[in-house]
């Protein structure tokens, strides 16, 4: 599908984002605070850590293994305090909600898999220290890069992540007092054989204070919040805005919504722009290959493509529960590749161990880093220092690829 837009003279796509008020991101947040938590005291932990918020009531559940303590109803306020629920006319607020815990243990039939991998088991190790990890379950990864921006992330979700990062600072800062914590963005762009062209359409949801009305807050957005994030030569006089576009928001946040861990996966990643192998991040430890995997696939791609192997790459790989060698690895290079795909994969192969216990000491993912990552993408993450991210191989692939 994406060769074929590639070709064509013009298509549209478009991409979302949400702020850290919002009801899910809340949810993915307090997941990875947790994980954070305990991961500085106990960096073998095992979490799997999920968060379900409605009203005044957060429950945060699943299976936890660790030898340390951390006091999770603190976190959970934290992170509302943090989100901006801090006055009790929103509805929802840090001091007074309700928590619930339910958490036991990791089951121990999935520990003995990851403790001792398949390979391990059954005696065919190539090397004990990376071969005993086992995938903590089974599932398929993908990893995306392209030239669309510095980043090289696809530019919707560039943008929609942005514009979500401009709507709470105007709110945290009092250039816009009137904004409460939820919010959301959309872009579509318009692209021209299948490079960025214009943004078509600009859609914006800002949960606000009820005395507002609705002229103040789309002028106020449009100058304030749009402009100062989309470039003026991707605006133009056919470019629509569409600014709270149900006409009040002032009812936002888990009052009107549920939210839980992991229902914004494509917000997290590449915002529709590639295919998802299904599985989200936030609030599992980096034997969940669905998160390390994941993470490891996104610096293949990004290393690939700043290397000028290809101008946009889709990596995957696929995993067996409790096996560390993965099952498959393919690439899609949608007719941009430099060099054949046979190449591109023996450099994969030469340069990039998949096996989880690999990935886990290569990106040094042991590690209270993962909170940040729980609100305006994991990917593409300029203000973080984020080991995925980083182009350190760059150079070596485009020497072996002949392209230097």
């Amino acid at each position: 599908m994406l060769n074929t837009f590639a070709q064509a003279d013009s298509y549209f796509f478009t991409s979302e984002s949400v702020t850290e008020g919002h009801p899910d991101k809340l949810c993915d947040q307090i997941s990875d605070a947790i994980l954070d938590a305990i991961l500085a005291k106990d960096p073998m932990a095992r979490v799997a850590c999920e968060t379900a918020v409605a009203m005044g009531l957060i429950m945060v559940l699943g299976e936890i293994t660790t030898d340390c303590y951390v006091e999770i109803p603190d976190i959970v306020r934290q992170v509302i305090k943090e989100a901006g629920y801090t006055r009790p006319e929103y509805g929802f607020e840090y001091r007074t909600c309700g928590v619930v815990v339910s958490i036991k243990g990791q089951s121990p039939d999935i520990a003995a898999g990851v403790d001792k991998s398949l390979e391990i088991r059954g005696g065919e190790v190539t090397d004990e220290i990376l071969d005993k990890t086992g995938a903590g379950d089974q599932g398929m990864m993908i990893g995306f890069a392209c030239t669309e921006t510095p980043e090289l992330m696809p530019l919707p979700i560039s943008l929609a992540h942005k514009l979500c990062r401009q709507l709470a600072r105007v709110r945290k800062e009092k250039v816009l007092p009137y904004l409460r914590p939820d919010g959301k963005s959309q872009v579509t762009v318009e692209y021209n054989h299948g490079r960025p062209k214009r943004v078509d359409c600009v859609v914006l949801g800002a949960q606000h204070d009820d005395e507002v009305d609705h002229d103040t807050i789309k002028r106020d957005l449009i100058q304030n919040v749009i402009k100062a994030v989309i470039s003026s030569d991707l605006l133009d006089s056919k470019t629509k805005y569409y600014i709270n576009s149900a006409g009040r928001f002032v009812i936002g946040g888990p009052v009107s919504d549920t939210g839980f861990t992991g229902r914004k996966i494509l917000v997290d990643t590449y915002g529709g722009a590639c295919r998802h192998g299904g599985g989200c991040f936030s609030g599992k430890d980096p034997t969940k290959v669905d998160r390390s995997a994941g993470y490891m696939t996104r610096y293949i791609a990004k290393n690939l493509v700043a290397a000028g192997l290809a101008d946009r790459l889709e990596v995957q790989v696929a995993y067996s529960i409790g096996v560390a060698h993965p099952l498959s690895l393919s690439i899609e290079t949608f007719g941009t590749g430099k060099v054949s795909d046979e190449i591109i994969l023996d450099l994969i192969k030469k340069h990039f161990d998949l096996r989880p216990e690999a990935i886990i000491r290569m990106l040094n993912l042991r590690r209270p880093i993962y909170r940040p990552t729980a609100v305006y993408g994991h990917f593409g993450r300029d203000d973080l220092d984020l080991p995925w991210e980083k182009t350190d191989k760059a150079e070596i692939l485009r020497k072996e690829a002949g392209l230097s």
